[in-house]
């Protein structure tokens, strides 16, 4: 949001007066902008989904996404994450009031994962930049990715990997609940008291984890060089896809800053299937990402996740490599 990079460039160009030259400028930069975007977005999207959640029949919401629903399940959570304009960090306030909700973790998994990767502006870019074709491709890999991704969660079953934030359910002792013809009735402060409970506790438990996330990415940001990656990848070897994942993922950007790198990536002559895959890891991975889920997700489904990534990107880079 535009907001959030006025704020930075202030801080970082008039009060530091650093120069735009140096590479600890664009780290700073970087640092401040996403603090304060990631701060407010997790503040404003908690306190929402909490309000929302506290009069929401949840248990009716998990009947329909759970058993003969559970493909449709996926591709709307896909969807809504292809709708909603958000970085991966910004996407984990979702992901964790829809966990702490009781909606199934498959489903919040394949949000978790089209959310980053898919946004309006991504695929203006990505028309204007590789044409229609390419784009509609990508569309596609990315929801089918995220329904895959979501299916394989919930068939290993994951839930036992979880140790949920705030997963209190709404009672007498939290909530006033008030009974009137026999319907559940929740006034607006109990809703507000709800909320605020939910946003204190889950921002006193991840806020220190995405400080030194986005403080790990800035560094990345910064000090890696653009010919690095080209240096280093551009042969077309087999390896250099999952390479391209794996080097993306400490390169934490949107989908919108990371588009017009992965034009120059390909003007440069790195294959368009490994710069894919790259660029589906720099969105949808990222330092500050982990530490906000190692507070949802035990190291065990952490390392999952991580490796489902590491297989889904590659797989799509590699096809994407034979088919163009």
């Amino acid at each position: 949001m535009i907001i959030f990079t006025i704020i930075a460039d202030w801080v970082t160009y008039t009060l530091l007066n650093l120069s735009l030259e140096s590479r600890i400028t664009a780290s700073v930069h970087f640092f401040i902008e996403d603090t304060i975007k990631i701060f407010v977005l997790l503040l404003f999207m908690i306190y929402i989904i909490a309000f929302l959640r506290a009069a929401l029949d949840t248990e009716r919401i998990r009947n329909f996404l759970q058993g003969k629903n559970r493909t449709l399940a996926y591709f709307l959570g896909s969807l809504f994450g292809a709708v909603t304009p958000f970085c991966s960090c910004s996407s984990i306030p979702l992901f964790l009031g829809f966990t702490t909700a009781g909606i199934p973790l498959g489903t919040t998994m394949a949000f978790l994962i089209t959310s980053p990767m898919i946004n309006e502006v991504a695929i203006i870019l990505l028309g204007s930049i590789l044409g229609i074709k390419f784009t509609a491709i990508y569309v596609i890999t990315g929801i089918t990715a995220g329904m895959a991704g979501g299916f394989f969660i919930d068939q290993i079953k994951a839930e036992r990997y979880l140790t949920p934030i705030g997963n209190r359910a709404l009672n007498k002792e939290k909530i006033d609940i008030q009974n009137i013809n026999g319907k559940r009735k929740i006034t607006i402060k109990d809703r507000h008291d709800f909320a605020k409970s939910e946003l204190k506790e889950i921002f006193h438990r991840v806020s220190k984890w995405i400080v030194l996330g986005i403080f790990i990415g800035a560094l990345f940001h910064g000090f890696i060089p653009e010919n690095l990656i080209t240096d280093s990848l551009g042969n077309g070897q087999w390896w250099s896809v999952p390479a391209a994942v794996i080097l993306g993922i400490p390169l934490y950007a949107n989908a919108s800053a990371i588009i017009p790198i992965a034009e120059s990536l390909l003007l440069k002559g790195l294959p368009i299937g490994t710069t894919i895959a790259f660029m589906m890891s720099v969105v949808a991975a990222s330092f500050p990402e982990f530490m906000m889920l190692k507070q949802v997700m035990k190291p065990k489904l952490l390392l999952i996740f991580f490796l489902l990534l590491l297989f889904m990107f590659t797989i799509s880079g590699w096809s994407f490599n034979i088919i163009f």
